[in-house]
């Protein structure tokens, strides 16, 4: 029990520290990433993108920014976080398809027919399988813990402050991370539910993982300049100040 009051203390003090706009660009996409992972991009024999891509490295990016500034432990912990209030979304979606209703879409149909099944269509994307968000959420903690560990890891030693250090352990990390992300959602649901071979899984999981790589390169300089920006703010300095006093404690 106390170790449970002390986790919770811990997270309601890292959720009043890191900014908030960040927090809620990294809860958004993690929900919209899962919604819009449901929409094909390209589909062939070997090799699948979906529109979730589009928004994925986003929330590599706010754990990069947030490991940088406030740990590994906290990145995890605002992934876990995400999670939850994706899994509280996706229950609260399926309980509103299930009332009587139309799309706005269901209007602009050509017949009836249609109209019905494209709102039917509609609920079932918002309505996800129970195991497409399960596989989603399993893929995210994993990858959320590899990223921080990794990222920490490789900061430790070759973060000096410069941009350099913020892309090495960032990119690096991110490569690893969403490979595992990607492995593990295609092997829980796209393998298990969807038939997809081993070589699909992997292949499908190198490439998507490329991508992400690309695009949160691409965007890398804006979360140096977030996470500096809050280091000469001294943004997060409760939270800080009460893991080193909790290091102090645990040493002494």
């Amino acid at each position: 029990m106390n170790r449970l009051r002390s986790t919770w203390e811990d997270t309601k003090i890292l959720l009043r520290s890191v900014p908030s706009l960040v927090t809620a660009v990294f809860v958004l996409s993690v929900v919209l990433m899962n919604l819009l992972a449901g929409r094909e991009l390209y589909r062939s024999d070997y090799f699948c993108l979906n529109t979730g891509l589009a928004l994925s490295w986003i929330s590599f990016l706010c754990m990069d920014c947030i490991c940088r500034r406030f740990g590994p432990r906290a990145s995890t912990r605002m992934s876990v976080i995400a999670v939850a209030v994706n899994m509280i979304c996706a229950v609260i979606f399926y309980i509103l398809t299930l009332t009587p209703g139309r799309w706005a879409a269901y209007y602009s149909a050509s017949d009836p027919q249609t109209a019905q099944m494209i709102s039917a269509g509609i609920d079932s994307t918002f309505a996800s399988a129970w195991y497409v968000v399960a596989g989603s959420s399993a893929a995210m903690l994993v990858s959320s813990a590899v990223n921080s560990s990794l990222n920490y890891m490789i900061g430790s030693r070759t973060d000096n402050g410069s941009y350099r250090g913020f892309a090495l352990r960032s990119l690096v990390s991110t490569c690893i991370a969403q490979f595992a992300d990607n492995f593990v959602f295609s092997a829980l649901v796209s393998h298990v539910f969807f038939g997809w071979n081993w070589t699909q899984v992997i292949i499908c999981s190198f490439t998507s993982m490329l991508i992400e790589l690309a695009l949160e390169a691409l965007f890398s300089p804006l979360g140096y300049s977030i996470s500096r920006s809050w280091e000469e703010e001294n943004v997060g300095a409760q939270y800080i100040s009460s893991q080193n006093n909790r290091i102090i404690l645990k040493q002494s």
